[in-house]
């Protein structure tokens, strides 16, 4: 009889669970700074988003808290895209200012260099092909970014973008500001049937994981570490002067070539550094994603990127090796009354507070640090032994293991999804043949890294 390996429920998983189970911390907030007073930028890199770029600047003229600038980045496509954001801030009377590039230079550069350029608090990244749904979402960030020192960076939920949602944007009053038409002719719409096909699988596949991942697995990061991995970078708020150290640190080691997706990296180095990425269920934001074709590039891309994280900040990976150093440096602070005297000390309270500097990490790790160790782990075992059991030919243990995975999977999905659990109960295992494909394409972006790392010595990873 054949018995299911552990992976069937993937140890991060399981660790997200026990988060929710146990609760978050129970510190009750005293900020330092007011929130309502942060001057907040908005950066909008952008490389042929002429079809997207007019949804994503009706969705800032929505919000709540208005940015005081809005800095466009156009990243050399020389298209459409400048004079339709020109047109529509115009309308609108959106103040934004317009930097054209020559030629690509890539998003790193162009977070790196708006850091530096200008002073405000707060720098929002919003990508070109994203819009804010929620129209309170910058505020919310901005609001829970200044929580406490120790929080870098803010995001809310992303959600694929689809086509009823960019409908329902283009009946806004803020969306006709632009063209004053009763309806709006969106590109979108006169995909041919095929392109439509392969959009609506990707969204599929992508609503079922993102809503798996942010609804479950980052809830409960959130709730155990008060932190996740990485902010998504396609709609989130950073502390300015946090990244701009970031890159005076790290610009001199390895110039802008900071892996192949910058936010997994830009994630890993606050952690490194002590700070909290943290992530809102309660403001939405929707982000294009690509057709099913495209897939395995941009899931190379954040696959990659991963790894080449590990690879850079290896000390957060050796988090658990270093939990009983850990335990008896707690214990005798307890012991000596020392740990209650900080905390009587600070003014200033702080949920999930921790010593801030990498000299930190290199002797303890971060207790977010087990979730990489864990997803590196799992990311390298999983597709491995579904590979080995097929060569193997153990076909028992290997439906078994799918069955089960598929089981449990389905199961998280159904109950984090409130209001439509048959529908994701349907769209979970229709989108699981594809979701199986990629997992077996990591094995390809783990060679590739591998070939990186110890054959050709190459480290032109850029985004």
């Amino acid at each position: 009889m054949a018995t299911a390996p552990w992976f069937v429920i993937s140890p991060n998983t399981l660790l997200s669970a026990i988060g929710l189970l146990r609760g978050p911390d129970k510190v009750v907030p005293n900020p330092a700074f007011d929130w309502r007073t942060a001057v907040v930028d908005v950066v909008i890199p952008a490389y042929r988003e002429e079809d997207n770029i007019v949804h994503c600047l009706a969705s800032l003229a929505r919000q709540t808290l208005r940015p005081r600038n809005i800095i466009l980045v156009e990243d050399g496509a020389k298209d459409l895209t400048v004079p339709r954001a020109r047109e529509y801030a115009a309308a609108a009377g959106l103040d934004l200012t317009v930097i054209e590039r020559q030629k690509s230079i890539g998003k790193t550069p162009t977070i790196k260099r708006q850091s530096r350029e200008f002073d405000s608090d707060v720098e929002f990244i919003l990508d070109g092909d994203t819009f804010l749904e929620s129209p309170e979402y910058i505020e919310r960030c901005v609001e829970e970014l200044y929580q406490g020192a120790g929080i870098a960076s803010a995001c809310g939920t992303i959600l694929p973008m689809r086509a009823k949602d960019r409908h329902a944007l283009s009946e806004t009053d803020a969306f006709k500001l632009w063209h004053g038409a009763p309806a709006y002719d969106d590109p979108h719409a006169r995909r041919g049937l095929l392109n439509s096909i392969w959009w609506g699988v990707t969204n599929m596949y992508r609503d079922c994981l993102y809503q798996f991942l942010q609804r479950f697995v980052y809830k409960g990061q959130m709730v155990f570490f008060g932190t996740i991995t990485n902010p998504v970078g396609c709609a989130v708020a950073y502390r300015r002067e946090y990244i701009k150290d970031l890159f005076d640190k790290y610009e001199p080691l390895f110039g802008d070539d900071l892996t192949n997706s910058e936010d997994i990296f830009i994630g890993f180095a606050l952690t490194n550094e002590g700070y909290r990425n943290i992530q809102l269920q309660d403001v939405l934001a929707r982000s294009e994603e690509p057709e099913v074709q495209r897939l395995p590039r941009q899931t190379y891309l954040w696959s990659s990127s991963f790894l080449q994280s590990c690879y850079y900040f290896d000390s957060l990976l050796r988090t658990p090796f270093r939990v009983f150093r850990r335990a008896a440096t707690r214990r005798r602070d307890r012991a000596s009354g020392e740990a209650e005297r900080v905390e009587d000390l600070r003014i200033h309270k702080e949920q999930y507070r921790q010593p801030f500097g990498d000299a930190f990490t290199q002797r303890y790790g971060r207790p977010i640090g087990w979730t990489m160790f864990l997803s590196a782990f799992e990311k390298i075992s999983f597709p491995t032994a579904i590979i080995i059991m097929a060569i193997l030919r153990m076909w028992e243990p290997l439906v078994v293991t799918m069955v089960a995975e598929l089981v449990v999977s389905l199961a998280v999905l159904v109950s984090v999804s409130k209001g439509e659990r048959l529908a994701a109960l349907v769209k979970g295992i229709l989108v699981t043949p594809l979701r199986y494909l990629l997992m077996l394409w990591d094995m390809v972006t783990i060679g590739r890294f591998a070939t990186d790392l110890w054959i050709t010595g190459n480290r032109k990873w850029r985004k």
